[in-house]
């Protein structure tokens, strides 16, 4: 007792030891331009619970124990510590970050530049917001996280890929996809691997895009990819498992409410019903599923879950002369089918397997030499149902609960017997567990190697500034597909059983054993650029140039076919050059242009000039606004410019015409009857010797602010395009031209206009960083012109409207009874009975057909996209929560 007496008084007296030898330090923490900084967070190293928080003009007060580390952190600036020995006063200057928005950098189309000096409108991603989507496709990432970008997943198959597009849809023509480049070179971003991507970048407007010519109208995607450092080997390995639910799925009634309800619209309809009170008593009770089954087809076709798995591992690090990157990963994604256990030699549910690998090297072969050598790839292993989850699909919208069992008693496999003797139409008639499983299956397979070279060296033995840059890519391309097909022995059972009460079968389809057909396609694709740079100063002036030349070609190697065209390389072939000018960081212009040939148009518009012109003013850098203290940028940028398209789709040399041999019987010379044919050569298509470029000229007003020491930041665009010349055939020609296939012509005209924009506060609350981030991308276009049939139904002509606008009959209700068929407009889409719907007659004719086909809804694609989340840091532990959502 007496021990613990004593104990306690030596803690007592220890601890008012302590509190004894307590000091007030005081300071004042400022940046290194002596501007005090309000609101940093003042801790003591090691003792939670003492800290203090700088006031508005950067003072503070703290009690602490001497001889303790005093710790001053900020949004946006490194952390300082200081340690407090016998000094009661400590003033600290911060240095901004690095990562800081004003020292940002940016990977633009002529290599990387600060954020500050950007005039165009530029979105950088943050990489690690990428990595958190649980997708093997890092398109699926885009939606609602990058500003500017507008995506949609049309399919849940696994493997599968978004479309995405760069602001708008602002033509019709063969495509709206945006330029993607992986470390300067044409490439599929979804071969790669998000863990080996630096940085990710989005150039969206003409003064951003001209100087990839024809490449760049819609919009371009620059990412750069993780290099060796020097140091130490560098080991980073992560494994991510997931679970993918399905989202929202339509709830079918069972079979007794089914058949009930079948009834009730045969009566209603004056009509004998189709199951009797006692049928309807074995429904409900379940007891003769042969005859009267119950089935639940989306609870036997499809899990609940689906797992999918992420791994990765790179190693990096090197010397002063050489680093290298390695890393490899594997990504595998299950599908939602459920499989039968007893099939054991294949795999019949969809699945998505990726193996990727990427090894750079970079070397200084002299102080002003950079030499550095790349291989990527990946490998795809793709397998599905045999029948395709398309059909699987339809037969779960199309199968009701009553309409075959699962399997039948005796074990034969059902199918509907609906008199189609169609052998296409075959699949028609299995339920969704027999496509599902019995039908075989589909594999393919492909692999994408790239290889890289680049020559970066510095010029300033010439002048000071001047650098040439050069790189050379060879890429190839194999993919190959197999389908095993087979179905088993089916059987329709008759409404009712023997005198002895067996059922009574009808053979529907004989057994197809497995059969196979395959195939194979490829491509190789060649790169090769220069560039020269310059920059320099003259006092408080910069200024800067470049000139680049390229060239690429692809060439289809496999499944080619006939033709000779698709056997000869696609070229293009570009001059681009840039010319910026700033002064005292403050006032900035820049000019690109584009000089891109394309092999699609005759000689006389083979070659197109797209020039760019942009400026920016910082008003954050003006004397006035510095004084505030608060500003840490506030930029005003605006550009127009025009960039071109070459993309016709599948057409080639379009300024040819085309022959080709009639097959015997073509022509008849002499006697008009069967006994003296003859072949012919016709014009299978004309030549279109004016076709050209299609144009676009964008508009972009923009604002980038970082205020309170990058507490809060974003931007915010407003844009305007205008495409004409859009590329499409002459498709209402009348006959007597007597053409099988329609000359092409540039004839299309699109308006788009809309804004985009995103958000960031930071704040640190205690150990805690957080971040509020928010973006939106809203886009609206309209048909100006189009190749239309003259109709006196103007309402049918597209022009006037969005592209892709939805069409269909405006709907006035169902109809009532009889007399209110009788009543309305005659309906040519079939019968009609009470309960249907009710279209309005656009015209007035007093018939409804397509001719009161309207415009009606939304379009297809959304216009709006915007996505918002929080993000919290505590040592070492991130929690990220993201939102995204689309609109009309």
């Amino acid at each position: 007792m007496r021990l613990i007496l004593l104990t306690y008084i030596v803690l007592i007296g220890v601890s008012l030891n302590v509190f004894a030898q307590e000091v007030t330090v005081k300071g004042t923490v400022t940046d290194i331009g002596k501007q005090p900084i309000p609101g940093v967070s003042i801790s003591v190293a090691n003792l939670p619970g003492l800290g203090a928080i700088t006031d508005s003009d950067g003072k503070f007060s703290i009690k602490m124990p001497p001889y303790q580390t005093l710790v001053f952190t900020y949004v946006g600036y490194e952390k300082q510590e200081v340690l407090v020995k016998e000094q009661r006063v400590v003033n600290v200057s911060l240095k901004e970050s690095d990562a800081s928005v004003l020292n940002e950098v940016v990977i633009t189309g002529t290599g990387a530049e600060k954020k500050i000096s950007i005039t165009g409108a530029i979105t950088t991603v943050n990489v690690d917001r990428l990595k958190s989507n649980p997708s093997t496709s890092m398109a699926d990432a885009l939606a609602g996280v990058v500003p500017g970008i507008q995506a949609m997943q049309t399919s849940g198959r696994p493997g599968s890929i978004s479309e995405f597009w760069v602001r708008s849809i602002s033509t019709f023509g063969a495509s709206n996809a945006a330029l993607v480049l992986i470390d300067g070179f044409e490439r599929d971003m979804n071969e790669i691997n998000v863990e080996d991507v630096e940085s990710f970048s989005v150039l969206k407007d003409a003064s951003a895009t001209a100087i990839y010519g024809s490449r760049g109208a819609n919009g371009v995607i620059l990412i750069k990819t993780k290099r060796g450092k020097e140091g130490k080997v560098n080991i980073n390995a992560k494994v991510e498992g997931f679970y993918n639910t399905l989202t929202k799925l339509p709830e079918f009634v069972d079979g007794y409410a089914y058949a009930s309800m079948a009834n009730e619209a045969k009566i209603v309809r004056n009509q004998e019903p189709l199951f009797s009170r006692p049928e309807l008593e074995i429904l409900r009770l379940g007891l003769d599923p042969d005859l009267f089954p119950n089935v639940n087809w989306m609870d036997v076709v499809l899990r609940d879950a689906a797992k999918s798995q992420r791994s990765m591992i790179n190693l990096s690090g090197g010397g002063k002369t050489a680093r290298y990157y390695l890393s490899g990963s594997y990504q595998n994604q299950q599908g939602m089918y459920k499989v039968d256990d007893a099939l054991k030699d294949y795999n019949t549910n969809a699945s998505f397997n990726k193996y990727t690998y990427r090894l750079s090297v970079d070397m200084d072969i002299t102080k002003s030499t950079l030499l550095t050598v790349g291989v990527s790839g990946s490998l795809r292993k793709q397998n599905d149902p045999g029948v395709g989850s398309d059909a699987i699909w339809t037969a779960l919208m199309g199968y009701n609960a009553i309409t075959s069992p699962l399997v039948y008693s005796d074990g034969k496999i059902p199918a509907s017997d609906d008199g189609d003797t169609n052998p296409d139409n075959d699949r028609d008639r299995f339920n969704p567990w027999v496509q599902g499983t019995m039908t075989g299956y589909n594999e393919s397979w492909s692999n994408n190697i790239q290889t890289t070279l680049n020559l970066n060296q510095g010029l300033d033995f010439i002048t000071k500034g001047l650098r040439f840059v050069g790189r050379f890519g060879y890429d190839t391309y194999n993919n190959n597909y197999i389908r095993r097909y087979k179905f088993p022995e089916l059987w329709s059972a008759n409404r009712y059983r023997d005198t002895e009460g067996n059922l009574v079968f009808k053979r529907i389809k004989e057994e197809q054993k497995m059969t196979q057909t395959s195939g194979s396609d490829g491509d190789k694709r060649e790169f090769f650029e220069w560039e020269t740079h310059y920059n320099n100063n003259i006092g408080e002036h910069n200024f800067g140039a470049m000139v680049k030349y390229s060239q690429a070609s692809k060439v289809f190697t496999q499944n080619i076919g006939s033709d000779l065209k698709n056997g000869i390389a696609r070229r293009n072939q570009g001059l681009a050059g840039r010319a910026n000018y700033n002064w005292k960081s403050r006032y900035y212009v820049d000019f690109n242009f584009g000089y891109t040939g394309s092999e699609n148009f005759h000689k006389d518009y083979r070659f197109g000039f797209f020039p760019a012109i942009s400026g920016a003013w910082n008003i954050g850098e003006e004397p006035i606004v510095k004084k505030l203290g608060w500003v840490d940028m506030f930029k005003v940028r605006y550009s127009y410019g025009k960039t071109g398209n070459d993309n016709l789709g599948d057409i080639r040399f379009p300024y040819l015409y085309t022959l080709e041999q009639m097959a015997a019987g073509g022509y008849n010379f002499g006697d008009f009857d069967s006994s003296n044919p003859w072949t012919g050569i016709r014009y299978s298509s004309v030549a279109s010797p004016n076709v050209t470029w299609e144009i676009a000229t964008k508009q972009d007003l923009g604002i980038d602010y970082s205020l309170f020491h990058d507490k809060f930041s974003g931007s915010v665009d407003y844009f305007r395009e205008r495409r004409d010349g859009i590329y499409m055939s002459r498709n209402f020609l009348p006959g007597y031209v007597g053409l099988e296939n329609n000359p092409s012509a540039n004839v299309g005209e699109v308006k788009a206009a809309g804004f985009d924009g995103s958000f960031a506060y930071k704040q640190k609350v205690s150990n805690v960083d957080l971040t509020l981030r928010g973006n939106v991308t809203y886009s609206k276009n309209e048909i100006l012109e189009r190749d239309e049939e003259n109709t006196i139904y103007t309402y049918k002509l597209q022009e006037g409207h969005r592209v892709d606008q939805a069409r269909g009959l405006m709907d006035l209700g169902l109809f009532k009874d009889y007399d209110d068929i009788r009543n309305s407009p005659k309906q040519s889409f079939g019968e009609v009975m009470p309960g249907d719907i009710k279209y309005k007659d656009i015209n007035g004719d007093g018939i409804i057909d397509d001719n009161d086909i309207v415009a009606i809804g939304a379009t297809t694609r959304p216009n709006l996209t915007y996505g918002f989340g929080l993000s919290a840091s505590w040592k070492g532990l991130d929690i990220n929560v993201h939102f995204q959502g689309v609109g009309k």
